[in-house]
Parts: C-alpha cells; structure tokens; sequence
C-alpha cells in the first residue's frame, strides 16, 4: 500500500498479557494545492488519488465545472532531506478563459483532516453557489437499496481493514449500483476524492445518484454535494443542524443514522420511495 499505511511497532496490552507487533497506521501527510503557481490551500491527506482530491476541491468551491476547465495538473518539486520527491505539492494550471479562484477560497491557515471549512479567508466564502443545482432532480430510491448502501461501501474499504484509521466516501446511482470508492483520513478530502472522480470521468452533474459517507453528515458535505449536482446524500451517523438546513435549502435530501433498515430523512423525504 506504499504511503497509504506506515508500519510502526506498538505494545499490545489485553487480557492475554503484553505483546510487541508492528501496526499499521494510515498515511497522513500535508498536500499544498497551487494553482498556476500560486499557493491556495494546504489539506492534510492521506496520499493518493491526489488529482482527483484537487479536482474536486476546485470543483466544490466553484472554480470549475468541467475536466477541460484544468488544462495540467502535476506535482512540483519538494523534496525531503534525502532529495527525494515528496509529491506533497501539487500544481493545476487552469485552461484560458477559466477565471482563477478569488481570495475567498484561499486559505490563511491550512486544513485539517477532521474539517475543511476551517482557515477560510472570508466566512461568507463558505457558502457557495452551484451551477448544478440538484434541485430539481426527480430521482427516487427506495429504503431496500439505501440499505444495502454502507456494507457496499465497507466492502470497498481496503486500507480500512487494515488500519481502522480512514473515512470513506462512495458515489451509488440509485439503483444501488456502487460507481466509486474512496478513502482518506478526511472525510471532505474523500468526497473531493469521489467528485473529482466523477468530474474526470464526466460525469458531472452527478444527477440521480446518491453521496454515502462513512461517518457524520457536516455542512461542508452537503454543500460539496450540492456543487457536483448530488441529490442524495446519506451518512451511517448524524448529521449537524447547519447541514440539515443547507440541505433543506439545496433540494437535497439527507439521510442520517443509515443502519440497516433503519434510517431518518431529514429533508426532501419525497425521493424516498414509500415514504
């Protein structure tokens, strides 16, 4: 798994007595997110699928729509003590005519796994405007299929298994087909993972299709649902009152506590078939 996981020794304490092991940890490492050269922001991720992270963080925050909105994207060079590459400092050079991201998207401080809306410039910036409104999307999905939605996605979380340590975050349609699977130590760089997949795939807006997460549903979640045109989105824990209200606002309906049958629907519960 490379730099997804480190292994480092650990002493096991149980019922068994005292044990000395390696154990596997997930990656976490800072990646700084220039664009045309210029420093916007600084997530700490777990590597991998960076491209993809980066298209859908300059998705979410409005700054593209489209893969052809980005005309390269590749790492800089920084390296460690070593001379080796870190490929921790990734550079997009936007295509012509596509206007760079304004101060509000900037950054002062970098972000933390746990939350990305923290260190924004300007708080007015966080709440952004789609050109994908999923409004008006008449997809339904029915409580069987939603069910069967987070031990798909558990299925799919390889280094999970073998850490304990990462949030996941998968796109289904709503027929219960599992498109993509990501995982990152955060949870807003999982969903940037998955919509920049779907943005390179072309597949955005991502219309009739539904958001799973792994842990709680933040207001940075649905508003990211909300720019790649997301009308469902469902996570196995709660969400938060800013995220219900965003959603209510949005047309999207929230799903929380997504536990085997069970499940509450917060907003817009007509896309839920029998309900």
């Amino acid at each position: 798994m490379g730099r997804v996981t480190v292994r480092r020794p650990v002493l096991r304490l149980s019922a068994d007595g005292v044990h000395r092991r390696q154990d596997a940890l997930a990656a976490e490492e800072p990646l700084e997110l220039r664009v045309d050269g210029k420093a916007l922001a600084v997530t700490m991720r777990t590597p991998g699928h960076d491209v993809e992270l980066a298209h859908g963080f300059l998705l979410t925050e409005g700054v593209i729509g489209a893969a052809a909105d980005v005309r390269t994207a590749r790492y800089c060079d920084s390296v460690d003590s070593e001379g080796r590459n870190t490929y921790n400092v990734l550079d997009v050079a936007l295509a012509p005519g596509v206007e760079p991201p304004d101060t509000g998207v900037e950054r002062n401080f970098y972000t933390t796994s746990s939350c990305g809306v923290c260190g924004k410039a300007a708080l007015d910036a966080v709440k952004l405007k789609t050109r994908f409104s999923p409004a008006g999307d008449d997809c339904r999905v029915s409580p069987e299929t939603l069910a069967t939605f987070p031990d798909l996605l558990r299925t799919r979380q390889r280094v999970f298994e073998s850490t304990g340590g990462l949030h996941a975050a998968g796109i289904f349609t709503a027929a219960g087909e599992l498109l993509v699977v990501r995982e990152d130590v955060g949870r807003h760089n999982a969903v940037d993972k998955v919509t920049g997949w779907a943005l390179l795939d072309g597949r955005i807006p991502l219309g009739g299709s539904v958001l799973m997460v792994s842990g709680r549903a933040s207001f940075e979640l649905v508003q990211k649902a909300a720019m790649a045109g997301i009308p469902v989105l469902a996570a196995v824990s709660a969400p938060s009152s800013l995220a219900a209200e965003l959603a209510d606002e949005q047309g999207i309906t929230l799903i929380g506590f997504l536990r085997g049958t069970s499940m509450n629907v917060y907003t817009h519960s007509a896309r839920i078939t029998g309900s």
